[in-house]
């Protein structure tokens, strides 16, 4: 009679014992997959914000008009406007602007005289999704800045982020005066892979914004 109650004892603290290992486990699980988000650090607006009103305004900025942009390398650039949760923003309104293939902005201050034919300034509302898509150029150096793609986010009447997008693997991101003051680990929330398609430079950048 002894021998089963020092089974069934033994067990029981075997099954208790299990219990108090795996507990750890499932109860940091959440709270490691929480941290794994981070919001996408903040950049400068530049002083080339456009200071003059666009005709064209649309995701396609190889196309003023009616008249197209054949400089440069064509590329798309996309992703997703999320929040800390990796919840889409709905509704939020993504806005790009970048220079030229000669490094000229669509702005009055910029060297140079713009063609008309790059539209310079490009923003989209998001759907549900949180996804947006801008048809533009692969972005390229001018004196004094490695390439690089601006960005502003807005909700409603609120901005929620102005940050700057640059090409991965330039040397000169780590000697940028905004970005080499930046983590490696910051910098690389701010670059974006350019990889060869079918139809151009293809590049996913996701943005994460607390909204």
């Amino acid at each position: 009679m002894r021998q089963p109650i020092a089974r069934r004892s033994v067990l029981l603290h075997s099954s208790l014992a299990v219990g108090v290992i795996a507990l750890p486990s499932v109860m940091l699980t959440p709270v490691h997959a929480q941290s794994a988000r981070r919001l996408t650090p903040s950049q400068s607006e530049g002083p080339f914000y456009p200071d003059q009103q666009l005709q064209d305004a649309d995701a396609d900025l190889l196309k003023n008009g009616n008249v197209a942009y054949t400089s440069g390398q064509s590329a798309w650039v996309s992703g997703m406007v999320s929040d800390l949760d990796g919840k889409p923003v709905s509704g939020a309104v993504v806005e790009i602007w970048q220079c030229d293939a000669q490094g000229t902005y669509r702005h009055s201050r910029s060297s140079g005289n713009a063609p008309m034919a790059f539209q310079g300034f490009g923003k989209v509302q998001v759907g549900a999704d949180g996804r947006y898509r801008f048809r533009t150029i692969k972005p390229v150096p001018y004196p004094g800045r490695p390439p690089h793609i601006h960005m502003k986010i807005k909700l409603a009447n609120r901005e929620l982020l102005t940050t700057q997008m640059y090409v991965a693997g330039e040397a000169a991101n780590g000697r940028d005066f905004l970005t080499r003051n930046l983590s490696t680990s910051d910098r690389s929330l701010l670059e974006a892979s350019f990889t060869r398609g079918a139809d151009g430079w293809q590049a996913e950048f996701g943005i994460v914004v607390k909204a």
